[in-house]
C-alpha cells in the first residue's frame, strides 16, 4: 500500500498529459479547418499550421503524419459534427429543413470552398464524394415514410429531387448569391420537397407522428 500514492499521481500526470495532447490536437484542426476556408489547399502549408497553433512542425507530424492526414482527421471530426447537427426524428420535415439550414449556416462557406478545389486535389474529392453519399443518405433516412409509399420506379427520381432541393447550392444560391432571409430559403425548400414528393407542403410538414406512421404503413 505505500506505492499507492505514487501510483495515483502517475495515473493523474498520464490523465493530465493525455488531456493536454488532445486539446492539442483539437487546436490544430482548428487552424486547419480555418485555412481550408480561407486558403487554396495547395497553400496551406504544415509549417503555418504548426505556427498558428503554438507547437513545432514535428508535433504536427507526429500527431497527423501529413497535410492530407490532418484533411482525414478533420474530415472525421466534421462528419461527426454535420451528423449531430442533422440528427432529427424521421419523418421530422419541418425539423429536417430547419436543421439543414443551420448546418449550411455553420458550414457551407467551408464546404463551397472545397467544392471548388476536388477536381484539382484528389484528397479533396475523397472529402467531396464521402459528403454526397452522407446528404443523400441523409435524405432517404429523413423523408423515408414518403419515399417508401411510391412504386419503384419513381422513387428514386423521388429521392434525387430531394437531394436536390436541400442541396448546398440551394442555400448558396439564395443565402449567399441572392442574399435573401434563411426564412425564404426554408419556404423555398418546402415548395421543392412537396413537388419532389407529389404532395400538398401540409400533407409533409403539418404532418403529426401518426400521419407519418400512417403513411410509412
Amino acid at each position: 500500500m505505500k506505492n499507492a500514492p505514487a501510483q495515483k499521481t502517475r495515473r493523474y500526470r498520464q490523465t493530465a498529459r493525455a488531456a493536454a495532447a488532445e486539446a492539442t490536437g483539437e487546436r490544430i484542426l482548428d487552424v486547419f479547418t480555418s485555412a481550408l476556408q480561407d486558403s487554396w489547399f495547395d497553400a496551406i502549408t504544415l509549417d503555418e499550421i504548426a505556427r498558428q497553433s503554438g507547437v513545432t512542425m514535428q508535433t504536427v507530424i507526429r500527431r497527423f503524419g501529413s497535410k492530407e492526414g490532418l484533411l482525414e482527421a478533420a474530415q472525421d471530426r466534421f462528419g461527426a459534427e454535420i451528423r449531430q447537427r442533422r440528427s432529427v426524428p424521421v419523418g421530422q420535415a419541418g425539423k429536417a429543413v430547419e436543421a439543414i439550414i443551420e448546418d449550411y449556416e455553420k458550414v457551407g462557406d467551408l464546404i463551397t470552398r472545397v467544392l471548388a478545389q476536388e477536381e484539382r486535389y484528389a484528397p479533396l474529392r475523397s472529402v467531396t464524394d464521402e459528403g454526397r453519399a452522407v446528404h443523400r443518405e441523409w435524405v432517404g433516412a429523413t423523408f423515408a415514410p414518403w419515399l417508401n409509399r411510391l412504386e419503384e420506379s419513381t422513387r428514386t427520381a423521388a429521392h434525387d429531387a430531394l437531394v436536390v432541393a436541400t442541396d448546398l447550392y440551394v442555400w448558396k444560391l439564395i443565402r449567399r448569391d441572392m442574399k435573401r432571409p434563411k426564412t425564404e430559403l426554408a419556404a423555398l425548400m418546402r415548395r421543392m420537397i412537396a413537388a419532389a414528393l407529389m404532395l400538398p407542403e401540409s400533407q409533409i410538414f403539418n404532418a403529426t407522428p401518426s400521419d407519418v406512421r400512417h403513411v410509412s404503413n
